[in-house]
């Protein structure tokens, strides 16, 4: 994998590898768990959902895996799959025609900065294969992951933590936010913040730097590699959690920028 493509091809996959395909021209990647045999489990949005009321919804729904006119016969049906959102398919019907990606475990700083697009890599540690593929495989026979928000609880935030076991609860009621979901709100977010730079400056440069300083910071204070909030989480306990309903999504929220203060980037 290069420094600005995280591209692969099938013959390098191994069981327990977190994998993307980009969609919807490239707005939105949809992530999941390769466990061997051309199989995959992936999070999708499937019975409950939480909309985020924008054009991101349509999006989302465009780029989620169609069912096929003929069946595939290495798929799970979908009817048996459940309402949980959680399910298996072959590394094809997964792919739908996209390219095949992995994501990265373990990225020193300067790496992660230098992926701009968030989504593709995290500081965190990933745990081994075996542990991997049986926190994917208990998540696709037990009661799911929840439901589905892109913001607070999607396919990346599913992928990451059965790579890592990592969880970020606020008040004990919602889980996630991951590299894509903080694109999508640092990016307006970081335009927004550099308007003010128009009052002292009127050089674009300055304020596009800025701008991308915003987006940067917001990227790197919310991976979960670094955050202090997050919760080692035994998929056990968390299946647990989901079943009794101490684990909910709510509404997207977006960090104030005074809590990303005083962050100082190290190795």
């Amino acid at each position: 994998m290069g420094l600005l493509s995280n591209r692969i091809s099938k013959d390098s996959l191994t069981p327990g590898d977190h994998i993307y395909s980009w969609r919807a021209a490239y707005v939105y990647a949809h992530h999941g768990i390769y466990i061997g045999d051309d199989k995959v489990i992936h999070f999708t949005r499937r019975g409950q959902e939480v909309g985020t009321g924008t054009v991101l919804d349509f999006l989302l729904v465009s780029s989620t895996p169609k069912t096929p006119l003929i069946p595939c016969p290495m798929c799970s049906p979908r009817e048996e799959a459940g309402n949980n959102g959680v399910i298996l398919s072959c590394i094809n019907c997964f792919l739908c025609g996209g390219n095949l990606y992995r994501f990265e475990y373990a990225v020193n700083p300067a790496l992660f900065l230098a992926k701009a697009r968030g989504g593709t890599c995290t500081r965190a540690v990933s745990n081994p294969d075996d542990v991997v593929v049986h926190r994917a495989k208990f998540l696709l026979e037990e009661n799911g992951f929840g439901c589905y928000n892109v913001f607070k609880n999607n396919c990346e935030d599913f992928a990451i933590y059965c790579k890592t076991g990592l969880l970020v609860f606020i008040i004990q009621t919602t889980m996630g936010q991951r590299g894509q979901a903080v694109s999508y709100i640092g990016g307006p977010l970081a335009a927004v913040l550099s308007t003010p730079m128009r009052l002292v400056t009127t050089n674009v440069y300055g304020m596009a730097a800025m701008a991308v300083g915003v987006y940067c910071v917001s990227r790197y204070a919310a991976d979960i590699g670094i955050r202090t909030d997050a919760e080692k989480v035994n998929v056990e306990d968390l299946t647990r959690r989901l079943a009794a309903g101490l684990v909910q999504v709510v509404e997207p929220q977006i960090v104030p920028i005074e809590s990303q203060e005083g962050l100082h980037i190290s190795s």
